[in-house]
């Protein structure tokens, strides 16, 4: 990365450091979906037990996944301050992290699985197929997670079209595993659902192993030294990166848990209700991965000119990607509105679930606008290290107004199924109003700071 001084050049720059992001993340995105969609396609209950699978694993994988990404804002700080000889031992301690964090989820797992599948009075073929789903996705745990640092690390350094790289080689091996396991093609066991959760533990290995090649040895993370020398646990650098990480991981954590809380308080409804709604969500999902990649985009950019003291570039990073963010979300809200029927079909071949999916695709209109202001607008607090107060408005946006206006609504009106979304859209808008007015507090604190922010 390098200082910029016109708005052009910023716009150059953080194009530059946003496309690949916004690459790898829609691929990434793109494994769940084709795990989803193509159990759609096997059949509803694989598509229900798979729904019912992921809305249980992704709380828990993103919101891991936050608090290692703590090590983007740690290492752009250190790039920012011209401290490089730090990096290693920095990413060293987050891969130390990763493999605890690791054996906490299996352990916890393996007590925690069959309690909370019985809790949910699934249907015995759907919870069988949940269960053997997040059972063999389970063996992909410790790469994705280590991936997952080491992949924060070559963000902030700017490298993130190494990551797209990457991540483009891995979406194919997904898919075609998907394509041998879920559908029993060329002699492979026939998996329906399950298959998706094999395929997508393989993958992670498959990513892992080539980002582990790339920084040992390719520039210009050779330079960096990155695992060329051991490092013990120090629990001292445990701290820093949790301080920083736990925030980002709840934050995230509350965001992705209250739409699978919404999933998991669905199951009183019928299979087809289920199928219906974890397909709207999963298209949502592959939606918000625009803001969520200008949110990284603008964790490295602000970082790195917060740690070089120059307020004034951050403040303009933080306005140029909120209004991209809103703007594409605008474009997208008309995707969902006149092309629903199209996008309802990719997940099943059923008339009864191909319209209700279009009706819960018109409800995720306005709640990815909201969406598109809160998440860019964390990642310029991630930027400043001001994750704290981010959490707290999360967890009471989503979970103190969203959720339980969406299950009153849902248990106590006509509404049904739909109560939730409606619930999921107030807290969502919220939570947007608040971060941006976290946002603006804290430039102004560190304009004063630092002369009124024209350094």
């Amino acid at each position: 990365m390098i200082h910029t001084t016109s708005l052009k050049q910023k716009a150059s720059q953080f194009l530059h450091i946003l496309f690949p992001i916004l690459v790898t993340q829609i691929a990434l995105s793109a494994i769940t979906f084709f795990d989803t969609n193509m159990s759609g396609k096997f059949g509803t209950n694989d598509l229900a037990g798979v729904a019912i699978g992921t809305s249980l694993w992704i709380p828990i994988q993103t919101g891991l996944s936050g608090i290692l990404m703590g090590i983007t804002p740690i290492v752009s700080n250190l790039i920012g301050n011209r401290r490089d000889k730090d990096v290693a031992y920095q990413v060293t301690q987050g891969i130390w992290l990763s493999l605890i964090v690791s054996l906490l989820v299996l352990m916890i797992g393996g007590f925690a699985l069959s309690p909370v599948l019985d809790f949910m009075n699934l249907e015995p073929s759907v919870r069988n197929i949940a269960f053997r789903f997040l059972c063999a996705i389970s063996f992909g745990i410790i790469p994705l997670f280590g991936y997952t640092v080491v992949r924060s690390c070559i963000d902030a350094l700017g490298q993130t079209r190494v990551s797209m790289f990457i991540t483009l080689i891995a979406l194919p091996v997904n898919v075609g595993l998907n394509y041998l396991l879920i559908f029993g093609n060329f002699g492979f066991p026939r998996l329906g659902g399950v298959g998706a959760g094999v395929a997508s533990a393989i993958t992670y290995w498959v990513i892992f192993g080539i980002a582990l090649t790339f920084i040992y040895r390719s520039d210009p993370f050779k330079s960096l030294q990155l695992f060329r020398k051991f490092y013990a646990i120090s629990l001292g650098s445990f701290k820093e990166l949790l301080k920083i990480g736990v925030p980002i991981g709840f934050s995230i954590f509350f965001e992705t848990a209250v739409f699978s809380a919404v999933t998991l308080l669905m199951s009183r409804f019928d299979t087809v209700t289920i199928a219906a709604h974890q397909a709207a969500i999963n298209f949502a999902s592959t939606l918000y991965m625009i803001p969520l990649s200008i949110c990284m985009s603008l964790t490295i950019l602000v970082g790195f000119e917060n740690g070089s003291g120059r307020q004034k570039d951050a403040r303009q990073y933080g306005i140029m990607g909120i209004a991209m963010a809103a703007v594409l979300s605008l474009l997208t809200a008309l995707v969902l509105l006149f092309a629903g029927d199209s996008v309802a079909g990719l997940y099943s071949d059923e008339p009864e679930v191909i319209s209700l999916i279009q009706h819960f695709l018109i409800y995720a209109i306005f709640f990815q606008i909201s969406d598109a202001i809160a998440t860019p607008t964390q990642g310029v607090l991630r930027g400043y290290k001001d994750v704290n107060p981010a959490f707290i408005i999360c967890f009471a946006a989503y979970w103190v107004i969203g959720l339980p206006t969406g299950y009153v609504l849902a248990t106590y009106t006509d509404m049904g199924a739909y109560g939730y979304w409606v619930g999921l859209i107030t807290g969502l808008a919220i939570g947007a109003i608040l971060l941006l007015t976290r946002l603006v507090k804290v430039q102004r604190r560190f304009a004063l700071a630092t002369g009124a922010g024209e350094q």
